[in-house]
Order: structure tokens, then C-alpha cells, then sequence
């Protein structure tokens, strides 16, 4: 229950929806997104690797740095990890300016219908309102605009963190330990199922999403690894009982420096 007041939508100037997809769509229809009638003639910059996995406190969403246009590198430090809410984190994968619109669209949303009705959605609420979004997108996902991104966040109906993930026409899953997308994804998740185990701590969790990361680097020209000496690094974000917060980039150069340490003394 919550201790916010209700607000009765029958009287709002909104209209009996929370969706603020809606208001937009019936106030401002010029201002949403359009399928292209074309196909792109030209490389659109990608974004790659992002995985989630859950560790005792919560759950750890990471992202790497690169994006892609063809064979070129069009980004090096583009952010692929983002709050959506003060209880869930997405990470996104697929064409790097469709990607960033829909988290913008689906951050809004949240905030919208929190506004609206008083009360936040369930972790299941958010999950399911991002596979419509996303099957929204499908006639742009048809046309090469895909974007399949990673949903994480801390429930706390059931006191404890999880994974969705989706596919270009929206469908929904929820994983019970880990989950990857993006071009490295399968060697990011070939490398988790060696290292992950269920209870790890943060610092082991992190330890263990950047591993994967680097060794997606390493299989996958378009997934970016740490770089020192430009100080690029992995972006990652915790979603546990106290909320979605940034891990510090000290934490995240411990994680990588622990890793490269272990490789060189093996």
C-alpha cells in the first residue's frame, strides 16, 4: 500500500490513461517517432555488448564503451547503461540513436505514470510496458533500426533483483542468473557461465561481468575493452533495496585491474 495520496484519473487533464506515450500520441502526434518509409542507405552507428547478472544485493547491469558505423568506429565512450526509474536499470543494444530514444521514451513513461496515479509500476509493470514499446518499434526493426535491449531492477514485492530480456518484436523473458545482448553477446555469456555462481558479492559480481566484457572484446571487433591509457572504461549500475545508483569508476578500474592481474599471472 502506498502512502502517497491517489489521484483520480477521471477528472485529469490527462485522460483516464497514465501512459504518457498516450498523451503525447493524442496531443502532440507530430512529435513521435516514425517508421522510415526506406531502408537506411548508409551505416547507422550501433551500439554492442551489454549483459545483467544478479548478485547477492541485487543486480549489476554493464555495458562496454564502443559503437560501430560499418567498420568504423563512430563512438568510444558511448553510455549504454541507464536509470530508467529509482528501481530499475536498462541497458541497450542495437542502433545507438533509436536505442538512447527509446530509454528517453521509456524513462518519461515511468515518471508519467508516477505523476499520474501516485504510485510507481511493479518491476513486472515496467518489464511488460518495455516489450510494448519495443514491439511498437518492430516496423523500424524490419528495416535493419533494431534495438533489443536489457531490463534489470529490484523488486521488492519479492525482496530480491531480476532480468528481463528482450527480442526485436517484443517478446519477454526473465532470466535467473544472467543475460547478454549485443554483437559479443555470446562470448560475454560463454564467459559468464564459467565464472558466475549464485551469492557473489559485488566486488565479485563486477569482477565477474568485466571478464565476460573482455573476453567479448577479444572474439568481437565491434565490443570495446578497457583502455587505460584513454581512460575508457566499462559503465555500470547497481539496482538493489537502496535504489539504481552508478558504480563508481574506481570500483569498475579495480574489477578490470584484478582481472588483467589474474590473466598475467596465469
Amino acid at each position: 500500500m502506498s502512502d502517497r495520496p491517489e489521484l483520480s484519473l477521471a477528472g485529469s487533464p490527462f485522460g483516464a490513461s497514465p501512459s504518457f506515450l498516450d498523451l503525447v500520441q493524442r496531443e502532440r502526434p507530430e512529435a513521435m517517432p516514425r517508421s522510415l518509409t526506406d531502408a537506411p542507405t548508409l551505416p547507422v552507428p550501433h551500439g554492442t555488448t551489454v549483459l545483467g547478472l544478479k548478485f547477492s544485493d541485487g543486480v549489476v547491469m554493464v555495458g562496454d564503451r564502443r559503437a560501430t558505423s560499418g567498420n568504423l568506429i563512430a563512438d568510444a565512450k558511448m553510455r549504454k547503461v541507464f536509470g530508467a526509474d529509482d528501481y530499475s536499470a536498462i541497458a541497450i543494444a542495437g542502433v545507438a540513436g533509436q536505442a538512447v530514444e527509446l530509454v528517453k521514451l521509456f524513462q518519461l513513461e515511468l515518471e508519467h505514470y508516477e505523476k499520474i496515479t501516485g504510485d510507481r509500476l511493479s518491476l513486472e509493470g515496467k518489464a511488460n510496458r518495455l516489450a510494448q514499446m519495443i514491439r511498437s518499434n518492430f516496423p523500424m526493426a524490419l528495416q535493419g533500426l533494431i534495438v533489443v535491449p536489457l531490463f534489470g531492477g529490484f523488486d521488492e514485492r519479492l525482496n530480491e533483483g531480476r532480468i528481463f530480456y528482450y527480442d526485436a518484436t517484443g517478446g519477454r523473458w526473465e532470466e535467473d542468473d544472467y543475460q547478454t545482448t549485443g554483437s559479443g553477446g555470446q562470448s560475454a555469456k560463454n564467459s559468464l557461465k564459467k565464472r558466475w555462481r549464485p551469492g557473489l558479492t559485488l566486488g565479485e559480481g563486477l569482477q565477474v561481468a568485466v571478464e565476460a566484457l573482455i573476453d567479448a572484446a577479444e572474439d568481437d571487433a565491434a565490443t570495446g575493452g578497457p583502455d587505460s591509457i584513454r581512460r575508457i572504461w566499462p559503465t555500470a549500475m547497481t539496482v538493489t533495496v537502496d535504489g539504481a545508483q552508478d558504480v563508481p569508476e574506481d570500483q569498475v578500474i579495480a574489477a578490470v585491474d584484478a582481472v588483467l592481474q589474474e590473466r598475467g599471472a596465469s
